[in-house]
This record gives structure tokens, C-alpha cells and sequence, in this order.
């Protein structure tokens, strides 16, 4: 445990949460850094039809030790695979089944996420990094619903859930629901609430870490993935 008696999810835990939910028949789409791990922890038997906008439709986990395609890969030029009935398309055509509302969810990263579901997540204007819009404003207002997986803070430990983001905007109010190392909160009309916290964390904790004021949802629950999250195989 930490000092502040708490373990926040490693990288893999924060992917199977949000896999977790991720509804059988769905189309997804899955954005660069921990999301695209995602596709790796859905449920045995549920099938979830992965998205990618450099051409996929049926991405599958990634690849077994042994058996990587070096031409197989995500948006995020990452090694994936194929499901069976999986298809490759031209990008374009992978962009206009975004924009014309096919898909039913969006997994993306976040620099930050304000109190109202603005979303930063293209660039923080530093110089030594340059931007990497992608197709994230596309799927920020083309996907049914936005997810976000990230950090619950900076590595300074700073808030990265804001009243107002500080980076430019990806697109505004948009997000629907936010993974954390820390929690799983909602955004709603009335605020944002906190339905799952990981073992050790107070509402009170978790408020030190946040900006915006939240709220515990009446029937809220432990947020405890297993330690070491079985991924699916390719």
C-alpha cells in the first residue's frame, strides 16, 4: 500500500474495468495509450466488434508472443490482430462509419476532462511535444458515447479532472463516463458522481484530488479488478 493506504490500478486493471462495460455487439472504437489494451480483457463468450480508423473493423486483442504481423497494426501503430469476419477498409471509409454515428462507444485518453465533459486530449502546447490530433475530434463527436481512460492526476500529482480544462478542447461536452487509476465517475447533468472507488479511497481522498466538487452515488462500489487481469488471446 501507498501511504495514503491505498494501491491505484496499474494500466491493465484500468483496461479490463472499462472493458467490463463494454456491452455485448457493441461497436467500439479504441484510442492510442490505454485503451487500446482494452481489447484484450473483454469478457469470455461477449463479442465486441473493434474499430480502428486506419482501416480495422473486427480488431482483435494483441498478438500472442511468436505470432506478430509487423503489417498488423492499430491507429496507434500498435501489434494487433484480426477476429475471424474481421475486414480491413480504406481509412476514409473507416472515418465516415465515425461520422455518420456507427459507432456506439469510444474509448479515448485524456489530458483532462472538465466538470461539464469538455475533453482535452490533443495537445498541451508544449513545444517539446507535438500535437497528435488524429481522428480524436472525429470520434468525440461522431461516437454514441465517450469514455475516458486515464491518470486520475498529473505526475505531479495534480488534478487532470478540472471545472474548466486548461489545454485546448477536443471537443465539449462529450464525456459520458471517466476511468481512473482511482474511481469510476459519471458525468451527469447534475455533476459528477463517483459510483466505484479502489480499496483505501474516500470520497474525501479522492475530492483532494479532484477540482470539481463530486458526488458518491447512493449504491456506489469497491473498484477491485483482479491483481492481475487475464488478457484474452489473440
Amino acid at each position: 500500500m501507498t501511504p495514503n493506504s491505498y494501491q491505484p490500478l496499474t494500466r491493465g486493471q484500468m483496461a479490463w474495468r472499462a472493458a467490463q462495460d463494454l456491452l455485448e455487439g457493441a461497436y467500439v472504437n479504441l484510442g492510442i495509450g490505454i485503451p487500446t489494451l482494452a481489447a484484450s480483457y473483454v469478457p469470455a463468450g461477449r463479442e465486441v466488434i473493434f474499430h480502428s480508423e486506419n482501416g480495422i473493423l473486427g480488431m482483435g486483442p494483441k498478438p500472442e508472443p511468436g505470432q506478430e504481423d509487423p503489417y498488423m497494426v492499430d491507429a496507434g501503430k500498435n501489434l494487433t490482430t484480426l477476429v475471424p469476419g474481421g475486414c480491413f477498409v480504406h481509412h476514409a471509409d473507416a472515418f465516415l462509419m465515425i461520422r455518420g454515428g456507427h459507432l456506439d462507444v469510444s474509448l479515448l485518453g485524456a489530458f483532462e476532462v472538465s466538470e461539464k465533459g469538455d475533453l482535452a486530449n490533443w495537445t498541451t502546447e508544449d513545444p517539446a511535444f507535438p500535437p497528435g490530433i488524429g481522428g480524436a475530434m472525429d470520434l468525440a463527436v461522431g461516437a454514441r458515447e465517450i469514455r475516458i481512460i486515464m491518470e486520475h492526476t498529473s505526475k505531479k500529482g495534480e488534478p487532470r479532472i478540472l471545472k474548466h480544462c486548461t489545454y485546448p478542447l477536443t471537443a465539449a461536452a462529450c464525456v459520458k463516463r471517466i476511468y481512473t487509476n482511482l474511481a469510476v465517475i459519471d458525468v451527469t447533468p447534475q455533476g459528477l458522481v463517483v459510483i466505484e472507488m479502489i480499496p483505501g479511497m474516500t470520497l474525501e481522498k479522492l475530492q483532494a484530488l479532484t477540482e470539481p466538487k463530486l458526488q458518491l452515488a447512493a449504491h456506489w462500489q469497491a473498484l477491485a479488478p483482479p491483481e492481475a487481469p487475464e488478457a484474452r488471446a489473440a
